[in-house]
């Protein structure tokens, strides 16, 4: 997904946290009342559980740590969340209250790496050389988007062009449909960094969590540990 993907109202949205200083002062009524209801999810997830619910899902160490921690610390404030576990090329979708909803294998960017460039979202994707292509890892809040084929998609690094869409089979060289299909991770690296998804899964799951409103992406990082990239907000996991 490049920036010339976005469509204009995503480009307006993107400059909204300016806006809406100003709106603070103009609209105190309005912002007032986007703060109640901030708080009240907030008051909200203090009932909910300490650990994440995998169900019958049997996710690697590093994203139960990170699941148990997110509903631990209510870092995700009451939204929905989702966890991107890179090592092993999969995707698992929460519920605000650290149920699982779903978990499906992805394709994500090509290239190792847990780092964007700088002003890779600026480029066309026919400059965006081989070793460039990485899926960023970190802590990122969702927005819902319109891409410019008007396909709906969910942006997880608005600045770096990251989103998670539906799987596009434009090229039958890449074999994208068949990657994902495959029992192995290893062929899931393929993308220019975005998170591509089953068709199906977007729209069962993705869709209804993220495609109206905001949640918590946490990209695992793959060639650092967790700590690294989440500083201390996630302790080191104790060995059992």
């Amino acid at each position: 997904m490049t920036p010339t993907e976005a469509s204009p109202f995503d480009a307006v949205l993107k400059g909204l946290g300016m806006g809406c200083a100003v709106l603070a002062l103009v609209l105190p009524g309005h912002v007032t009342s986007t703060q109640s209801r901030q708080n009240a999810a907030v008051s909200a997830a203090v009932d909910l559980p300490r650990v994440a619910d995998f169900l019958s899902e049997e996710p690697s160490p590093p994203v139960r740590q990170m699941a148990d921690w997110v509903m631990a610390s209510r870092d995700h404030r009451g939204m929905p969340f989702v966890i991107v576990d890179k090592q092993h090329v999969r995707v698992f979708v929460f519920q605000p209250s650290g149920k699982l909803s779903g978990a499906t294998p992805a394709l994500m960017g090509s290239a190792l790496g847990d780092d964007s460039v700088s002003g890779i979202g600026e480029r066309e994707m026919s400059a965006i050389r081989p070793h460039e292509r990485t899926t960023p890892a970190g802590r990122f809040v969702s927005l819902p988007g319109v891409n410019s084929f008007g396909e709906d998609i969910v942006w997880v690094d608005y600045a770096a062009a990251v989103s998670m869409h539906r799987v596009r089979a434009k090229d039958p060289k890449e074999r994208r449909l068949e990657r994902l299909a495959s029992a192995t991770p290893d062929d899931n690296r393929i993308s220019f960094g975005c998170i591509n998804l089953p068709a199906a899964f977007y729209d069962t799951v993705v869709k209804p969590a993220l495609g109206t409103r905001r949640g918590v992406v946490y990209v695992l990082p793959e060639t650092r540990p967790l700590q690294a990239v989440f500083g201390d907000l996630v302790p080191a996991r104790q060995p059992s």
